[in-house]
């Protein structure tokens, strides 16, 4: 599961969001909310981003990859 692309891309969306949340809070100027309109973009594109992050680490954790078994193969079969 550790190398499970959705859990890859969940994990960099998270951090992304968790950083982006974290400098909206620390990083709050008047100069950013007159170019944004007076809405805080950082601090909701990383709700967003966490949100989405949540829902692929969830997506990997309840449908796990299954690897199909492979049959053993004998030397007989490789003899013919």
């Amino acid at each position: 599961m550790l190398f499970d692309i959705r859990t890859i891309i969940g994990a960099l969306l998270g951090l992304y969001g968790v950083v982006l949340v974290v400098t909206s809070l620390l990083q709050d100027s008047a100069a950013q909310e007159v170019k944004t309109g007076g809405v805080d973009v950082n601090l909701w594109a990383g709700l967003g981003m966490a949100g989405v992050a949540v829902v692929f680490v969830g997506w990997a954790l309840l449908r796990p990859v299954q690897v199909p078994e492979v049959p053993e193969q004998t030397l007989e079969d490789f003899t013919h």
